[in-house]
């Protein structure tokens, strides 16, 4: 319980930090923090939440994370599912913590995208479901390649958080015009719930292309650079 306690926490403040940042301060007038600030807070609340408590769980807050672990044999395959279900849940709590703060305001509604994934005209940038489905596989495949490389044991210990946290800034610096970044099924479905129209409908690329993507970074490793 402790465990899935901490990929609760995890998550939640995965969510609530990163798409907060989006929802809250990406856009105020003259002093937002804008796609830089954003792509920051997102890396922030890895490398923060790793800190604090990936000692306990290892730090997934992904579901992809997880899956790719258990590829790799750095994780077991029977506790996915339980941590896949506190993600996910950490994950709509942080969310619905956002939206009361959100809803706040008085010109708010969730149908603006409320921090989303989406391809097509969803896209920030109007990229396609294929361009999306190509970029959510590839960095979610360097992002559990970077994670599996940076805690292996011919690395320095205590430093992985730091190159996490910044794989994960540099990610949403490549991504955000073309999905609004997602590669965490978690992260998107919980916004998506609240967004409740288009979101849900685009869900299913933002299960499948960071599992696959995941699954193919721990494959990747255990064939050609484990040290294990």
């Amino acid at each position: 319980m402790k465990k899935l306690a901490a990929e609760f926490f995890g998550t939640f403040w995965l969510v609530l930090g990163g798409c907060g940042s989006a929802v809250l301060a990406a856009g105020v007038p003259d002093v937002g923090i804008g796609f830089l600030g954003v792509a920051l807070a997102f890396g922030l609340t890895v490398l923060t939440m790793a800190y604090a408590v990936g000692g306990i769980s290892g730090g997934h807050f992904n579901p992809a994370v997880s899956v790719g672990l258990a590829t790799a044999g750095r994780f077991s395959w029977g506790m996915v599912g339980p941590y896949i279900g506190a993600q996910v849940v950490g994950g709509v709590v942080g969310a619905l913590v956002l939206y009361l703060v959100a809803s706040g305001k008085a010109d708010f509604s969730s149908a603006a995208g409320f921090a989303s994934n989406g391809y097509g005209e969803h896209s920030p940038g109007g990229y396609s479901m294929l361009a999306g489905l190509i970029t959510e596989v590839v960095l979610t495949a360097f992002f559990i390649l970077i994670i599996l490389r940076v805690t292996g044991k011919s690395v320095p210990a205590g430093f992985a958080p730091i190159a996490i946290g910044l794989a994960l800034t540099l990610i949403h610096l490549i991504s955000i015009p073309v999905t609004n970044t997602s590669v965490n099924p978690a992260r998107s479905t919980a916004v998506a719930l609240f967004q409740g129209g288009w979101a849900l409908q685009q869900l299913w690329l933002f299960w499948l292309a960071p599992l696959v993507g995941g699954a193919l970074g721990g494959v990747i490793h255990n064939a050609l650079l484990s040290d294990d």
